[in-house]
């Protein structure tokens, strides 16, 4: 069956605009185009749509995207199955903060009992699956399973208190950073404190400290394009301040 830019618009959900602009940028052309000049959009073209909407409904973006769909090896069967585990991820974690809300609504209704760690349990569960999600693979690859296992596992038994200062330890490691930033010195005494800052929010989440380890994760911020765009989002060149910081205070640094 063959869809006009308003047929394929309406079916799948989507704008004739994106259409348009996915055919600009190259992600999804048209099968041909008619004597008229209108797009002409086929099954194949509808399989790959569908696949550029789970790819959007999974945050990856359109640059992303294409690499992936358009690389010769692309295998729709096997993108599908990834999709899948991903849905179900994000179905798992919805669950968790669902229960959370319907557990809390109880309480203000006066019908259960909850306690404070009940509270901040599906925060701390997505939490765990976002990072899992984001970095899993590289930390378990550099860390192990295990160690990897206990953390996710330190987490999720943080007590209210707990939770409140690691996420405002790790605000203040990033205030901290932005000022070190400033002076250009890895080794000025700000630029220690935010090492050390990071020294004690890592603590929350590691069951053993060790220079060596703390060194190593610095690193990786630089060498993790992920971590890098995370700590160089507001100023280019962070990511690297902070692993020269981190190994001074470690002495690690070469």
């Amino acid at each position: 069956m063959e869809y006009t830019v308003q047929k394929l618009g309406k079916l799948a959900g989507v704008s004739t605009r994106t259409l348009r602009y996915y055919d600009e940028i190259g992600i999804l052309k048209p099968a041909r185009i008619n004597s008229s000049g209108y797009r002409i959009y086929g099954e194949a073209e509808v399989d790959r749509l569908q696949q550029i909407l789970f790819y959007r409904e999974l945050g990856v973006s359109l640059e992303s995207i294409k690499d992936i769909v358009t690389a010769p090896s692309f295998d729709g069967a096997a993108a599908l199955r990834e999709h899948r585990e991903k849905l179900l991820e994000k179905r798992n974690q919805l669950d968790v903060l669902i229960a959370n809300v319907d557990k809390t609504i109880a309480l203000t209704e006066g019908r259960i009992k909850m306690s404070n760690k009940e509270k901040f349990e599906g925060f701390k569960k997505k939490m765990v699956d976002d990072n899992e999600k984001k970095y899993g693979e590289e930390i378990r690859k550099k860390y192990g399973n295990d160690a990897v296992e206990k953390s996710n596992a330190k987490l999720m038994n943080m007590t209210e208190e707990q939770y409140a200062e690691v996420t405002s330890l790790e605000a203040e490691i990033k205030s901290t950073l932005v000022e070190a930033f400033k002076n250009g010195d890895p080794a000025s005494d700000i630029a220690q404190r935010a090492a050390e800052l990071h020294k004690r929010w890592l603590t929350y989440y590691w069951n053993e400290y060790s220079k060596e380890a703390h060194a190593g994760l610095a690193q990786m911020y630089v060498e993790d394009e992920r971590f890098k765009a995370y700590y160089d989002k507001e100023q280019p060149g962070t990511a690297e301040f902070l692993r020269d910081a981190i190994l001074i205070y470690t002495g690690e640094s070469k």
